[in-house]
Formats: structure tokens, C-alpha cells, sequence
């Protein structure tokens, strides 16, 4: 089986690279919109079918939900992979567009790490990605910004080395931007956590 399930979300389009042959991957709703550009056949469908109207290969199963319900589209694919055993999820147009929509895919995120999935999102001036409870090595990206924020209510023990602006077993929480916009000096940063779900984000410059 698969590690890693790749959902194509319904925000703003980026294009859809880098996938292997052994990836599972989801199209949510629009989001089979971008995988038929792109030329990515996915391995499932799901959808309310509210920004997506047309027809689905008949090869591809389908959960079809209706459009009042508590998860989005992408919540529900996010609940899949984490019941079908999956060690990594990568999130695919899933930020721009409504801003609602792109906090609740990071919100999803959240929930992926804490039921154990490495889990982060890709865009093409932008790539997030979590951290909980241990250590992630960042190599350095010229024309690339580097911030962290606490999802949960707050991250203890959190350092950052390798950067213009250390950090060394410090509190961040969800309530103040304390860790925005910082700089590699070093051709690795490396950010750790103690507790608590840290949002890590690289913004092009």
C-alpha cells in the first residue's frame, strides 16, 4: 500500500508535479477540475458536487456526500487517509481562493499530525508543513521566508537554530504572530518542539 495520500483540493489552482506512482491520490470536488489539466488520473473522488458539475471517469470510484455536512471535502479525504493507514498526507490546491476554505485545510493539517500522518501543503509560492513533538531539518531556500506558528493553543519548547532569529526552548502560542517572517544564515534550520502542533510556513518572497 501507498504512504503517502495526495489530495487535490478546490482552492486556487497550482500545478500538479511531483507525484509518484505509488501515491494514492484524492481529487476533491473542483479539485478534479485541476487534476484533468494536469493529466492526473486520481485513484478516488470525493464530493458534494457544489463547485463541480461535470461528469467523473467512470473508472474512478466515487463517495459522493451532500452539501450540508460538518467536513469539507477535503476533511473527509484528510478522515480517509488517516483510517486507511496512511503515514503522510500532501495537500494540492489547497490554499487561495476563500479564505474559510484555506483555514480549514489548515486546520486539517492540524488534524492529520495529531492522529500521526506527517501532513503538509504545497503551492507554488508557498509550502506549509507541522510539527509535533520532535525535530524537522528545513534546507535553506534563497528568495524563501520562514515562519512557525503554535495551532494548538500553545507550543512548548520550541527552538529554531540556524536562523537569523534563534529561538531556544521558548512558549509560541496561537494567540500572537511571534515567529514570522524569519532567514536561513545556515544551509539547514533546524525547529523542534517539546508539545504542542507547530504550523511551519516557507513563503516565496
Amino acid at each position: 500500500m501507498s504512504k503517502r495520500c495526495v489530495i487535490i483540493s478546490g482552492g486556487e489552482f497550482s500545478p500538479i508535479e511531483g507525484l509518484s506512482p505509488a501515491d494514492f491520490v484524492i481529487a476533491c470536488d473542483k479539485g478534479y477540475t485541476y487534476a484533468k489539466r494536469c493529466g492526473v488520473l486520481p485513484d478516488l473522488v470525493v464530493s458534494d458536487f457544489d463547485s463541480y458539475g461535470g461528469q467523473i471517469d467512470p473508472g474512478i470510484p466515487v463517495k459522493r456526500f451532500q452539501s450540508e455536512k460538518d467536513d469539507t471535502d477535503t476533511m473527509i479525504a484528510i478522515r480517509y487517509a488517516v483510517e486507511h493507514g496512511f503515514e503522510e498526507v500532501l495537500l494540492l490546491c489547497a490554499l487561495g481562493g476563500r479564505l474559510d476554505h484555506a483555514l480549514a485545510n489548515l486546520q486539517a493539517l492540524a488534524f492529520a499530525q495529531a492522529h500521526g500522518l506527517r501532513a503538509s501543503i504545497r503551492a507554488e509560492d508557498t509550502f506549509v508543513t507541522t510539527l509535533q513533538n520532535g525535530s524537522l531539518r528545513i534546507p535553506r531556500r534563497e528568495g524563501w521566508s520562514l515562519s512557525v506558528f503554535a495551532v494548538t493553543d500553545r507550543c512548548t519548547g520550541v527552538s529554531v537554530s540556524g536562523a537569523k532569529y534563534p529561538l531556544r526552548d521558548a512558549e509560541v502560542t496561537n494567540r500572537f504572530p511571534f515567529g514570522v517572517s524569519n532567514e536561513w544564515v545556515e544551509d539547514t534550520a533546524e525547529i523542534s518542539a517539546a508539545e504542542g502542533i507547530l504550523l511551519i510556513v516557507l513563503s516565496k518572497l
